[in-house]
């Protein structure tokens, strides 16, 4: 930036445009699209590619609207806090280096929390694990909008990371591990599709609360009201639907007929 201007940076995101022959060539076209081309047997190949989408089958229709909901509002405390952290706390009557230090602070409990709360989920579970995630992270948001020693809030701040970032990176782990080899990619997708939304709605968010001039502890509490929202819904996912217990109960019922 100091060499070519804060311009420079958006040059250099748009290089991915030169990706677009490339995605022109590999991309399938509608089925729509290949039916008025009169390709038949190239609609054949590309059908022929595809699963069936089952992640509203099989009684799973519950738990993908809920790792949706829970998507959405981890991104959006991510994406809003990475943006507007450093000047919440700013707001908070904290110096700009000092601000600085706690978004780094952030992020590193976010990288700490992946690893331990992922050993943790091997052994216990992710669920019994996210979503006491969830809720301290919120609890955790809640507290900084009311000030208390410095070492307090650089804990209560890699609590912070470790509970809205950290969660992100596990639950991706067990969407992936709740559905079935075959729409795995499909459901993860779709989740992190929705999810985006609320990444795009959580800079929003915080522009918003920023510029009504609400008192600080009140901008915090609003970052936590999302991760009580994905801990409530990660509670309701119905363990037994999961892709591992389905296929244990049903090889149980295989040894109980075979013996």
């Amino acid at each position: 930036m100091p060499t070519f201007g804060w311009e420079s940076i958006f040059w250099f995101a748009g290089l991915t445009l030169l990706l677009l022959p490339i995605m022109y060539k590999q991309l399938s076209e509608t089925a729509s699209y290949i039916i008025r081309k009169g390709k038949k047997e190239k609609l054949i190949a590309t059908l022929a590619k595809l699963s069936q989408n089952r992640i509203f089958k099989e009684n799973r229709a519950l738990s993908t609207v809920i790792f949706w909901i829970a998507f959405f509002s981890c991104l959006l405390m991510v994406y809003g806090l990475n943006t507007w952290f450093p000047k919440l706390m700013m707001e908070a009557e904290y110096g700009l280096n000092s601000s600085l230090g706690f978004l780094i602070v952030l992020q590193g409990g976010a990288i700490i929390g992946t690893l331990i709360i992922g050993r943790l989920c091997d052994k216990c579970g992710s669920k019994k694990m996210l979503v006491p995630m969830y809720g301290s992270g919120a609890v955790a948001l809640t507290l900084l909008g009311f000030g208390v020693i410095t070492l307090v809030i650089y804990l209560l701040v890699a609590i912070a990371g470790a509970a809205t970032i950290g969660a992100q990176n596990i639950v991706q782990a067990y969407v992936s591990q709740y559905y079935p080899p075959t729409i795995r990619s499909t459901a993860l997708g779709m989740a992190s599709g929705v999810g985006r939304i609320g990444g795009m709605l959580g800079p929003l968010l915080g522009g918003f609360l920023l510029s009504v001039s609400l008192p600080i502890h009140l901008n915090f509490i609003a970052f936590a009201i999302p991760g009580l929202i994905a801990a409530a819904a990660l509670s309701m996912v119905p363990l037994k639907n999961a892709y591992n217990n389905v296929n244990d109960i049903k090889e149980e019922t295989i040894k109980d007929h075979v013996s």
